[in-house]
């Protein structure tokens, strides 16, 4: 059967779908454009961006710019990254570096600004020029260093007083009292060290010194001053991975120095989320290619797990790179682990299941790893204490200042041995155990801080009494008869004395008056209300006497009126003191032991002992902020009075918990007692007679007033010479 298609039109056939393909080639090569190339110049003092394209564009791209960080990011619908890279470093004038991130058949092209700015584009064949206009304050060439403040003043300005302190989360804080606040400074980080200089400022000699702040468990260690040329230099030495901040109020210009947290699992160090912002908007974009786009914009090393997949339709505007990343993983069950600059993105279970894996890798490799044994030398610690805590055989504090079980910080292998006579520690173990328990020698074996406790009770008395009275009496002399006071005759009569002379006697007669003496011979007063002892003193009482007789001594009226007035005062001032570890119980006491004889059981007596002591127990426990909790127990006993049971103990007691700062003091109790009496005794009737009255009554007022304060102050030793 022959053919019904002639061999020329066959050939014509042929070239026609040959032209229809190549055609067809054409178009789809104009449909999508590539960047080929990305450099950044200055013209005329301006910056311009120039972007080569495989072909023109057909009309500038939309773009949008962003504040803070500054950048201008520009969209190239159906354009590919033909760069072979993803970023273009530039660091000239305004613009820092270039980022091009594709994803799908769209390009994103951002421009990384130091300072935000507006921007013009202008097409050029097949390139795209992207002119920055001068952003306000810009110079080309590198600014001055400039300093913390201005200094204002013309003359030199003494500092007042440099302080350090401790601030929340063991922040460190040294404190800096200027003369005004026209003082400029000049903060910048030298090494490890932050200098402080403070321009046209003198230092006095009292505060040249170095600080020596270890104790406070910040990172500063020392702060030193000194005088250089006509700045005062302030060096901070710290230790660790440390952040710093510097501000001024006033007069005050304060530097703190912080611990810097670092989190592992965070892909940015700080408070939230702290990376470079960027703008998304995807529909349906697969999650390796968004990914990629991250991974891109951030520099990080992204490995992605085979068995991440899906789509996501997002749309995020000026977001954290790290917040927007972790949303990516949360709406898809994603775990991240960070190594370096690595990220490996996978399934949480699939992690979850990994660590799972080599955690029971490792401990059957650590059953099967030969035991290696290492020598501790303990300078501060008893190395019976360590190797119980190492066994888990003692008792660990517990919460609330408790005690609770020890947990074994050894392996199920391991064992120690503790050498009391050379406070050495022997411990056999895997490596790794080994390396765990010579971290924790290392915080334990450290010298413990000393406080030196000293209470001082003081007791003061103040006593006053007042008493008067009086006495009155009388008697008949010559028939004895009296009431009252009975006087005492002496002498008195008719004396003869007879003289013989020559045979002659004479008599000589002499007559003499009696002498009357009051209060030798004492009977009863009819009146007896003289002054007693005011307030207990025991002091006599002032008194006079009026009597009154007559001619011949037969009769006599005695009148006595006494008065007493007694005025004490009395301290009495109690210092026990007493230096001890940090939380050690510390006691000391001094007094007696008073026995006293006690019955047993079997009828039989005893000799027992009770104290009668100043004592001063205390515990004290060091706070991370420099203050000091005490544990106290203060007593103050004395012998009282005799009793059949034996001597009675007057007690003075108190028991309490307090937070005293280091050197301050603190008054813990206190007892005040008054006693105010005003008795009266009186004759009935007699005792009531206006003025006359008062010689047939008698008046006491007593007011005594007795206070005990107990003041405790608490001290941190630091040197030998501190409690001296």
């Amino acid at each position: 059967m022959k053919s019904l298609v002639s061999t020329p039109a066959l050939g014509w056939l042929r070239r026609a779908g040959m032209a229809m393909l190549c055609l067809g080639s054409m178009a789809l090569a104009q449909a999508q454009n590539a960047i080929q190339a990305v450099t950044g110049s200055v013209q005329s003092g301006s910056e311009v961006v120039r972007i080569d394209f495989a072909r023109p564009l057909a009309a500038p791209p939309t773009g949008f710019t962003v504040q803070n960080p500054a950048r201008i990011a520009l969209d190239f619908p159906a354009t590919t990254n033909a760069l072979g890279r993803s970023s273009v470093d530039v660091n000239q004038g305004n613009l820092r570096s270039v980022n091009v991130v594709q994803a799908a058949d769209r390009t994103r092209l951002v421009l990384n600004l130091k300072q935000a700015t507006a921007y013009r584009t202008d097409i050029q064949g097949s390139s795209l020029l992207v002119v920055l206009s001068p952003a306000p304050g810009q110079a080309l060439a590198a600014p001055a260093q400039q300093s913390f403040s201005e200094n204002f003043n013309r003359d030199s300005q003494p500092l007042r007083d440099i302080d350090f302190r401790l601030g929340p989360d063991n922040t460190g804080r040294v404190i800096v009292e200027l003369a005004n606040n026209q003082v400029g400074v000049d903060v910048r980080q030298q090494g490890r060290a932050l200098v402080a200089e403070f321009t046209k400022s003198t230092l006095p000699e009292g505060l040249r010194r170095r600080l020596d702040v270890t104790d406070f468990n910040t990172p500063v260690q020392f702060v030193n001053a000194q005088q250089v040329g006509d700045r005062v230099r302030l060096t901070i030495d710290a230790r660790g991975d440390y952040e710093h901040s510097a501000y001024q109020s006033d007069n005050q210009f304060v530097v703190e120095v912080r611990a810097r947290k670092v989190d592992p699992t965070k892909l940015t160090q700080g408070v939230g989320y702290t990376g470079e912002k960027l703008s998304l908007n995807f529909q349906n974009i697969e999650i390796r290619s968004l990914l990629q786009v991250i991974a891109d914009f951030t520099n990080f090393n992204i490995v992605t797990s085979d068995s991440v997949t899906g789509s996501l339709t997002l749309r995020l505007k000026d977001v954290p790179w790290d917040q927007a990343l972790d949303i990516i993983m949360q709406a898809k069950n994603l775990g991240m682990r960070k190594n370096g600059s690595v990220l490996w993105i996978a399934p949480k279970d699939e992690i979850n299941a990994k660590e799972k894996m080599e955690y029971e890798a490792k401990a059957a490799i650590e059953n099967l790893e030969p035991l290696r044994t290492q020598s501790f030398q303990l300078n501060y610690t008893k190395a019976i204490v360590i190797a119980q805590g190492l066994t888990g055989t003692g008792t660990a504090a517990g919460g609330g200042g408790g005690t609770g079980t020890a947990t074994r910080i050894l392996s199920a292998r391991g064992s120690v041995i503790a050498e009391s006579r050379t406070n050495q520690l022997f411990v056999s173990d895997v490596p790794s155990k080994l390396a765990q328990v010579a971290e924790l020698i290392q915080k334990l074996d450290v010298p413990v801080r000393q406080v030196m406790i000293e209470a001082r009770i003081v007791e003061a008395t103040d006593t006053f009494g007042k008493s008067l009275g009086a006495r009155l009496g009388g008697s008949f002399i010559n028939n004895r008869s009296s009431f009252g006071t009975y006087p005492t005759v002496t002498g008195g009569g008719t004396t003869s004395t007879s003289t013989t002379t020559g045979g002659t006697t004479t008599t000589t007669s002499t007559t003499t008056s009696p002498t009357v003496s009051f209060g030798t011979a004492t009977l009863n007063n009819f009146i007896n209300l003289p002054a007693g002892d005011a307030g207990g003193t025991g002091n006599a009482a002032g008194a006079f006497t009026l009597a009154l007789f007559n001619s011949s001594f037969s009769r006599m009226l005695n009148l006595e009126i006494s008065a007493l007035e007694a005025d004490g005062k009395g301290r009495v001032i109690s210092s026990p003191r007493v230096i001890t570890a940090d939380q050690t119980k510390a006691l000391i006491e001094q007094g007696e032991e008073i026995p006293y004889q006690q019955a047993t059981s079997s009828g039989a007596t005893s000799i027992s002992f009770r104290k009668a002591v100043l004592k001063l127990e205390v515990t004290p426990q060091i706070t991370p902020e420099g203050n000091i909790i005490l544990t106290l127990d203060v007593n103050k006993d004395s012998r009282g009075v005799n009793t059949s049971a034996g001597p009675a103990i007057n007690t003075k007691h108190v028991q309490t918990e307090v937070l005293v700062e280091n050197g301050g003091t603190v008054v813990i109790g206190g007892i005040f007692e008054l006693t105010e009496t005003n008795d009266e005794s009186r004759i009935p009737v007699l005792g009531e007679v206006p003025v006359v009255g008062a010689l047939f009554r008698k008046r006491d007022r007593v007011s005594n007033k007795t206070e005990m304060l107990v003041f405790i102050t608490p001290k941190m030793i630091t040197d030998r010479n501190a409690a001296r």
